[in-house]
């Protein structure tokens, strides 16, 4: 048996509610109505009228009632049932609609969305089903994105190496240490780009755990700080006429905040390493302070800067502050991207303020840990 769509099941509960009313309708009207005619006759005469005379007005009263009966039955029938099948469209055409889109939507288009209905309950799916679909076109954007961005920053490292190893395969370059310390640096930078990718994908799902508990910032801060100044060409990446200092400046007191602390310190690293990255003179600095329930975290340096046109896309994938030192400075572009995440995971927030040929600033804020 084949089953009903939903407009077929609608009409025909609209015909069974109209079939019940008209029955019991004909059925009180048959059986009831004659007798209470009989008795207003009774009432109102007095025994004037014969028995004979009383019968014939009541076959009247009963041929009249069942005619106006059937011109009822037909009539109202005929408009209910035309009324149940406009209503029966009109519920089940957007729900139609939404199909339609639906299947468009599975087909890859999907900047379509279902139109607003008048039906409250409709309403509401279509609007939850319109949340979904710009959150799936969002993600298909990115997803997208990165692909071309991806695509983007392997094609330089893969290039280079193809053509050092093409090279050394048909005897054009010597095969010299110097040579195989640049294959192994791309290769380095391409496991910190995928490595990055994967952390990041962690992040944007979900499933990079953070142990947050108590944490005193002011000793991790300190030692972050004096192993950049002991190790400075490592932390610069690149070759300078003098070393730039790493400042630290905290209150005495500063109140614990509730946060992870090896992915505080990888903040750190990342925001300290990129200040120093970009920074030939002057210094870094590290300042710590408390502003009601918050605790905030201050990198600043006084290196090239950032063009104000550029600032809202400084957390973004693949970023660059120097497009022309890209490959030198050895970033993947991904760094302050995962610090943005990893603030944000924390309950905190992350900001630039920056200035081109002045100097960046990066501060975020973690809460303080609630005392017992």
């Amino acid at each position: 048996m084949a089953k009903l769509n939903l407009r077929s099941r609608l009409f025909v509960s609209h015909l069974a509610v109209m079939a019940v009313g008209i029955i019991t309708l004909a059925s009180i009207g048959r059986f009831y109505t004659p007798r209470l005619f009989v008795i207003h006759l009774q009432r109102y005469n007095n025994g004037v009228l014969s028995i004979e005379r009383r019968t014939q007005l009541l076959r009247g009263f009963e041929a009249a009632w069942s005619r106006g009966m059937v011109w009822a039955i037909l009539v109202g029938a005929g408009a209910a049932g035309g009324l149940s099948y406009l209503l029966s469209r009109r519920i089940v055409r957007p729900l139609d609609q939404m199909a339609d889109v639906t299947r468009q939507f599975a087909s890859g288009h999907l900047q379509e969305r279902v139109p607003a209905s008048d039906i409250l309950e409709i309403q509401r799916l279509a609007q939850s089903f319109n949340r979904m679909a710009a959150d799936l076109e969002g993600v298909e954007q990115r997803r997208r994105e990165l692909i071309g961005d991806l695509t983007h920053e392997l094609r330089t490292p893969l290039t280079i190496l193809r053509g050092y190893l093409e090279g050394l395969a048909d005897g054009a370059i010597a095969p010299e240490p110097e040579l195989y310390d640049r294959l192994a640096a791309e290769v380095h930078g391409l496991q910190r780009l995928v490595n990055d990718l994967q952390e990041l994908s962690q992040l944007e799902t979900g499933y990079l755990p953070i142990q947050a508990e108590p944490l005193d910032l002011v000793p991790l801060m300190a030692r972050l700080v004096q192993s950049f100044n002991d190790q400075p060409a490592i932390a610069t990446a690149t070759v300078v006429a003098e070393p730039v200092p790493v400042k630290f400046h905290s209150p005495g007191y500063l109140p614990l905040v509730y946060a992870d602390a090896s992915r505080v310190k990888q903040i750190m690293i990342n925001l300290i390493g990129n200040a120093l990255r970009y920074t030939d003179q002057g210094l870094v600095s590290v300042d710590l302070w408390s502003e009601g329930s918050r605790v905030y975290v201050r990198v600043s340096d006084t290196g090239i800067g950032i063009a104000s046109e550029d600032l809202p896309y400084v957390f973004e994938r693949f970023w660059r502050a120097d497009r022309s030192r890209n490959r030198k400075s050895g970033g993947t572009g991904l760094g302050l991207t995962i610090c943005d995440r990893l603030v944000q995971l924390q309950g905190g927030e992350i900001t630039v303020n920056s200035q081109l040929h002045q100097g960046s600033q990066f501060t975020f804020w973690l809460p303080q840990a609630r005392s017992t």
